[in-house]
């Protein structure tokens, strides 16, 4: 399963799931309707199945390592499913299961291995760390009906060079809406945030 996302995807750690209703109403308010709800807190499942009660929000799991990830993921309410590697398992569990699957890749040999499993959106991770735009640009000449979504040392002051190749999809990022700022509830600074990363796409 293939599915549309807007531009930019925050990637968000939530460390109580009282958190996530207030955390999905700031980033509609500021533009943004999907999210990736990482699996690095106890919180994380609970969160993403508040999260994705609202009908104007992509709902996406991420960090997932394992098929019971998946398997969670799903029964909360997810419907895309990111890792932050090729794990075949994963990718199978996520496919069998209607969801979108968009793992991790670093190298060209991964992204053939991806491409094997009819999948055409990939995460580049970590994207700054691999080569940044110039990886990207390598791999899209080799493999033109690849998509990507970078992530890893991303954020306001190079977002703009990513996604202005067309190659790029989306990016994924946390600084629209940072894990501190979730813990201390200001959400009204996280909408401001996503409204500016809004603006990278003018």
């Amino acid at each position: 399963m293939s599915i549309s996302l807007g531009r930019i995807l925050p990637i968000v750690v939530i460390d109580s799931a009282d958190d996530a209703e207030p955390l999905a109403e700031a980033l509609l308010a500021g533009g943004i309707r999907q999210v990736e709800v990482t699996l690095r807190t106890p919180a994380a499942i609970e969160a993403a199945r508040r999260m994705a009660r609202h009908d104007d929000l992509v709902v996406g799991v991420g960090t997932a390592l394992t098929t019971d990830d998946v398997s969670r993921a799903a029964d909360a309410g997810a419907r895309f499913i990111v890792s932050p590697g090729l794990i075949e398992p994963v990718v199978e569990r996520t496919l069998a299961l209607g969801l979108a699957s968009i793992p991790g890749i670093a190298t060209a040999t991964e992204l053939a291995r991806a491409s094997a499993f009819g999948l055409d959106l990939l995460k580049v991770f970590p994207a700054e760390q691999l080569g940044g735009v110039a990886m990207i640009a390598a791999l899209a000449a080799v493999f033109p009906e690849v998509r990507f979504m970078p992530s890893g040392g991303i954020g306001p002051t190079n977002a703009g060079a990513y996604l202005s190749h067309p190659a790029v999809t989306a990016i994924g990022g946390s600084w629209m809406a940072p894990r501190e700022a979730i813990k201390a509830r200001d959400f009204l600074s996280i909408a401001d945030l996503c409204t500016a990363a809004g603006e990278l796409l003018r």
